[in-house]
């Protein structure tokens, strides 16, 4: 995580002057920041089994999405107030320092592992310790690429990840679109559309990894939770889609993506914790590899979004589309997903 996060910063700062450049240059500094961020969900999922019991770890994977989700809050709303007081350059460099300030708290404060933290208590590294799951024997060998896709409880997190990106990135890329083509209304413009859902994902986030949690300790499986979160995570993001052809208006439109991308959030407390509970031990390596499968199908959504609308024929019919997707994967998902330990 720490060597991501210089690499993240550096690319922040070198952005501008690399597009001074060329565009060739600007792109190959996008693309180290893209290798250096794709780093940060799947070492957190190393990390987080590891510091939180399995009771706790929703809440945990709630708050972390939450930072994820208000720094994109601040920054659309903070950039362009920073900008007007230290320019385009500068403003690129302030966002690379906190990358560096943020990774020196890192370095000083944080172990990867709790049983080397010089600051954890006894009671804490004992209630950690009792509450996690996996395997016991050391050494154990990875599994292979064909064990891995051999198991259908994986290819119930790959689906539900492929299907959680490729909404997740038609509502926040195409949304602009679309409503200056149903209202004629720029949103780009509109500095609140860019914030306030990114706003309450945070919140529903958080709520929905508490909620989880909560279930858990009260006795429901961890199967059962995992299931209900994510079927909140896709049925409510589906529905929201179909009542979109009955808004009269762009406000009653922007309430109803609004919810969408809210309850969208329900899935981090689904299939993001998921892989956490089947295989604890490779969790950061499957996650990269099930968040890489859904990154191409984020962009085909995006990318290929414009092509589906003149297929199809509008774009309603493309969000119809894609809840028929979300409802899908929904089925696929409780159908094959488990909370047991099938790596170990």
């Amino acid at each position: 995580m720490a060597g991501a996060a210089v690499l993240w910063s550096l690319a922040t700062f070198l952005t501008p002057w690399a597009a001074s450049k060329s565009a060739a240059m600007l792109l190959a500094v996008r693309v180290l920041f893209g290798l250096a961020e794709g780093v940060a969900f799947p070492t957190m999922s190393t990390f987080l089994p590891k510091w939180f019991p399995t009771h706790e770890r929703a809440t945990a994977v709630g708050i972390s999405m939450g930072g994820f989700h208000l720094g994109n809050v601040l920054s659309f709303l903070a950039t362009p107030i920073i900008m007007s007081h230290i320019g385009l350059t500068g403003t690129f460099a302030f966002f690379a320092s906190l990358g560096y300030l943020w990774l020196a708290v890192w370095l000083l404060n944080v172990e990867s592992d709790p049983i080397d933290s010089r600051t954890i208590s006894k009671s804490e590294l004992q209630l950690i310790l009792a509450g996690r799951s996996g395997s016991k024997v050391k050494g154990s060998k990875f599994p292979s690429l064909r064990e891995v896709l051999s198991k259908m409880e994986m290819w119930a997190i790959i689906v539900a990840n492929v299907i959680n990106n490729w909404g997740y990135f038609v509502l926040l890329s195409w949304m602009p679109v679309y409503f200056k083509t149903v209202y004629n209304v720029n949103l780009k413009q509109a500095a609140w559309f860019s914030a306030i859902p990114w706003a309450v994902m945070a919140l529903s986030g958080y709520v929905a990894g508490a909620s989880a949690d909560f279930m858990i300790k009260s006795g429901f499986s961890i199967v059962r939770v995992r299931k209900i979160m994510q079927s909140i995570g896709f049925i409510g993001p589906g529905v929201s889609l179909l009542c979109l052809r009955f808004a009269q208006t762009p406000l009653v439109a922007a309430v109803i993506m609004t919810a969408a991308l809210g309850l969208s959030s329900c899935s981090q407390a689904g299939y993001f914790c998921n892989v956490q509970d089947i295989a604890p031990k490779y969790a950061g390596s499957l996650h990269g590899m099930t968040n890489g499968i859904g990154t191409v199908a984020a962009i085909v959504s995006t990318v290929g979004a414009g092509y589906f609308v003149q297929w199809l024929g509008s774009f309603q019919a493309f969000l119809t589309l894609t809840a028929v997707l979300y409802f899908s994967a929904t089925v696929f998902y409780n159908t094959y997903a488990t909370g047991d330990l099938i790596f170990d």
